[in-house]
């Protein structure tokens, strides 16, 4: 039985918001000191992308913007994986942060390399060329909020295990349901803490680093600077602080390096 057809009675019986504080409780997976790993109806892995974007780990926003999606699917009769497919069409980097990746992945021209106007068409009309995913699949949580990258997930056997288990699956194809992301599959990690997940996977031979773009700030409102200086809309002189551009331009050129030479 999948996680998902475990959990498809609750999933019906409960009542959903995007308003909500919390998961229902009956969705706990696992819980290990001031960590919790909940279900989310995130399961749909679409085996034909051409490129694949990797978040973190679901949080609450997205987790309930999932529930809510897929319980108003599965009422209208639609079948499990149907109704699976469109909640990640409908829930992946929900939200500001959609418009942020949108606009990044735009600047470095992603969408040329798939042949579409902009990435924003790949959670519409070319959701078929994208599969959305986290090194963390199921929404992590610390005392309760949002997981952000501590404690470290590759040196935590609980999240470890998320990713030796979902992400290798998924990218891999270690399990014969999911089949394999095809060679070409462009592969771009969000953030730091996620590219470092990727470097994991490529040391066990599961993805190749050429196929890897890391570089892009995380999409998150916490990072609205970087991305800002990131797609040339904030100049070098007008930076606060405590971001740092030299940096940025590094990660920035060896990205599209990287890119330019698929």
């Amino acid at each position: 039985m999948s996680d998902f057809e475990r959990f498809e009675e609750p999933i019906k019986r409960n009542r959903f918001s995007e308003r909500d504080k919390r998961l229902p409780k009956e969705f706990l997976l696992h819980a290990e000191g001031d960590l919790s790993v909940f279900y989310a109806p995130v399961d749909y892995v679409n085996t034909q992308a051409r490129v694949a974007i990797c978040g973190i780990t679901p949080g609450l926003q997205q987790a309930l913007l999932a529930f809510v999606e897929v319980k108003k699917q599965l009422i209208a009769g639609m079948t499990f994986e149907d109704a699976l497919k469109q909640v990640k069409k409908k829930a992946s980097f929900g939200g500001p942060m959609r418009a942020q990746l949108v606009s990044m992945l735009d600047h470095i021209c992603v969408n040329q390399k798939l042949g579409i106007e902009s990435c924003k068409q790949l959670f519409d009309t070319h959701a078929h060329l994208v599969h959305c995913t986290s090194a963390l699949r199921y929404p992590v949580f610390v005392n309760g909020d949002n997981y952000r990258g501590k404690p470290n997930m590759l040196s935590t056997d609980l999240l470890r295990r998320q990713i030796d288990k979902g992400l290798v699956e998924e990218f891999g194809g270690l399990a014969k349901e999911f089949g394999k992301l095809p060679k070409n599959c462009i592969y771009i990690p969000l953030g730091p803490i996620v590219a470092e997940a990727l470097s994991y996977l490529v040391s066990k031979g599961v993805i190749e680093s050429s196929k890897v773009l890391d570089g892009m700030p995380h999409p998150s409102g916490a990072n609205a600077e970087r991305i800002k200086y990131f797609i040339g809309e904030k100049s070098k002189e007008s930076l606060s602080q405590k971001t740092n551009p030299s940096k940025i331009d590094e990660a920035k050129g060896r990205l599209l390096a990287k890119l330019a030479a698929m």
